[in-house]
């Protein structure tokens, strides 16, 4: 994908993520210049899976990886909830099967971040990624932002300077605490997850998304997530096994790659074998295991500081159950890059970005605390805590209805109102800035 020739502006990026790499790609392709700043030694394919919604989908085809997603990703073709016992309560489409013009991805996030990561160096530079840079703090003047970065190779502090930051440093983010140096602090609904990939037969459609259990109690979320694998025979499967703890202490801080121990996690699913997917044996069968509290923090009053504002998980850290944490990061991006492709003053173009994506995204954050499809998935397994036969001598209609309407709140947008909206890809012409 070809960018626009570049204008004056330079945006440094703060976060090699997804969100981040998104928002240097999305700038990139506005003619906007950005160096994405990031604390880790280098880049590596780390973590394990994620769903890509349709509309995030759709921003990344735009940008020019529609090919890509369709070699690496499974398209999800439904998502699916059982009991603890692996007996159906409800499915609905998902993707190109609920009539989105894009598809539903469920990908390797370290996969898709290579493939951001090579793409930013590709068509911005070898250089604009910075790595081995941790951001001590920031400040700004009416024209510019000066970012102090401490190299952790050798522990040299320089200061880079931009016309605009981003912080899209993720949970912990230090542009985030600057802003807000009184904001909340991490909320904790007592869930904790671990995480793996394994080997598996491929189950039910051979690209569902199955959820079984709730997690008030206990409940395990697998789907596979490597076309390359389901091409040859057995799929490689993402799975993630949710449990309701006592404990009201959060204890080490959350981080994506802290290794877990199955044996904490093993006994409560050891009975779990299903005629369509054995739990245990999916688990026992995974390499390495990781762990993580369900966190995320209070909607934020305001993301924009003049010349600095927030994106993804730094603005908007959110509860997994949605899977729509890293689409939403996708959004920001590309709303970002819009606003500044209109909006010739970047200060009023933040503002505008704000305007935008703050309000919606939160009331995401908050939809996605309540956990509404879990109170539903509670009901069953409260009413048939020894399994059914017809789920509709469990439920009435009105609440199998309420898991339609759950993921309506957290998750989906309406498909209709997706397909037909314009683009937000646009090429500026030359004279829409100076410089070039």
């Amino acid at each position: 994908m070809t960018s626009a020739p570049y204008s004056a502006v330079r945006v440094l990026v703060v976060g090699g993520g997804i969100g981040g790499l998104t928002t240097a790609l999305s700038l990139a392709a506005v003619g906007i210049r950005a160096e994405v700043v990031e604390s880790a030694t280098e880049l590596r394919p780390l973590g394990v899976g994620i769903n890509l919604q349709p509309h995030a989908v759709r921003e990344l085809t735009e940008l020019g990886f529609g090919a890509a997603l369709a070699r690496m990703a499974v398209p999800t073709a439904e998502m699916a909830h059982f009991d603890r016992h692996g007996n159906r309560i409800w499915a609905e489409p998902r993707g190109l099967a609920a009539g989105y013009r894009w598809p539903q991805y469920s990908v390797h996030r370290g996969e898709l971040q290579m493939l951001l990561a090579e793409a930013v160096r590709d068509r911005l530079g070898p250089q604009a990624i910075r790595t081995a840079a941790t951001v001590l703090d920031f400040e700004q003047d009416h024209e510019r932002v000066r970012v102090r970065v401490r190299d952790r190779r050798d522990g040299t502090v320089t200061t880079l300077e931009g016309d605009l930051l981003v912080g899209a440093d993720g949970l912990h983010s230090t542009i985030r605490g600057q802003l807000h140096p009184d904001g909340s602090g991490l909320q904790w609904n007592g869930v904790r997850m671990w995480r793996g990939i394994a080997e598996s037969e491929p189950f039910l459609s051979g690209a569902s998304l199955a959820v079984a259990g709730t997690n008030a109690q206990a409940k395990f979320v697998a789907y596979p997530l490597s076309r390359p694998t389901a091409e040859r025979g057995p799929v490689l499967v993402n799975w993630v096994a949710e449990v309701k703890t006592d404990d009201d202490r959060l204890g080490v801080p959350p981080d994506w790659n802290r290794l877990g121990d199955l044996a904490d996690v093993l006994p409560h699913f050891a009975d779990w074998v299903f005629p369509w997917l054995d739990v245990p044996a999916l688990m026992t069968a995974t390499e390495v295991t990781h762990e993580y509290p369900m966190v995320d923090r209070d909607p934020l009053p305001w993301w924009t500081d003049r010349r600095v504002t927030l994106l993804g998980d730094a603005a908007h850290p959110m509860y997994p159950i949605g899977s729509n944490g890293g689409s939403q990061a996708i959004l920001d991006a590309r709303v970002l890059a819009h606003e500044l492709a209109l909006e010739p003053d970047p200060v009023k173009a933040l503002a505008g970005y704000e305007a935008l994506r703050r309000e919606p995204t939160s009331a995401i954050v908050l939809a996605c605390r309540e956990m509404p499809a879990d109170k539903v998935l509670l009901k069953v397994a409260e009413r048939a805590p020894g399994g059914f036969a017809r789920i509709e001598d469990v439920l009435t209609p009105a609440e199998l209805t309420e898991l339609t309407s759950a993921y309506t709140r957290t998750t989906s947008v309406d498909a209709t109102a997706l397909n037909t909206r314009p683009s937000w890809s646009m090429i500026r012409e030359s004279q829409t800035r100076t410089g070039n």
